[in-house]
């Protein structure tokens, strides 16, 4: 499965039953889609401050659902991995406030620059899975492997929608 005019993924040292995976979630995070809009495509632009815009009180803003993005690929690649909990780059879990402090664009580039390492690490690890691990569930979850890459890609979709509207929200004030 490739996206016409993307460059072809080099197949997974393992096994090529991973590629539609992999394809899934580069195209939900970064690649050329045909649905619009991938998560990394709705953050491109936007200045630390139309990020930190929220459009009520104690509702989330960008900032805080790409945040909330990354930590949800560290859990899933924690859970392919078998890797104890604990090890994000962040206090806490699920949701961060941000603006923490530094309102500045650096800080904005810095979370994103983590969200970008934390989908390389997660596409990492399902590059070095089998096909045959993709039917196993991780100690502990409810959800097979296969259903934890694919609920991945989903998620970040649905964020991806999400900061769309935010942004119309913002400009439309």
């Amino acid at each position: 499965m490739s996206t016409p005019g993307a460059k072809p993924r080099p197949m997974p040292r393992s096994d090529p039953a991973l590629v539609p995976y992999l394809d899934l979630l580069d195209e939900a995070f970064a690649r050329k889609a045909w649905h619009g809009p991938n998560l990394r495509g709705t953050l491109r632009g936007l200045t630390a401050a139309e990020a930190a815009w929220r459009p009520g009180p104690g509702r989330h803003n960008v900032w805080e659902l790409a945040v909330h993005a990354a930590y949800w690929k560290y859990a899933v690649r924690r859970a392919l991995t078998g890797e104890k909990r604990g090890a994000f780059r962040y206090p806490g879990s699920n949701w961060f406030a941000r603006p923490a402090g530094d309102r500045s664009d650096s800080a904005f580039k810095a979370d994103l620059a983590a969200l970008v390492d934390e989908h390389r690490r997660l596409v990492a690890v399902v590059s070095g899975l089998r096909s045959r691990d993709l039917h196993e569930r991780p100690p502990g979850s409810k959800f097979t492997k296969a259903r934890l890459i694919l609920g991945s890609a989903a998620h970040d979709l649905y964020h991806a929608g999400q900061i769309q509207l935010l942004k119309r929200l913002r400009t439309a004030r």
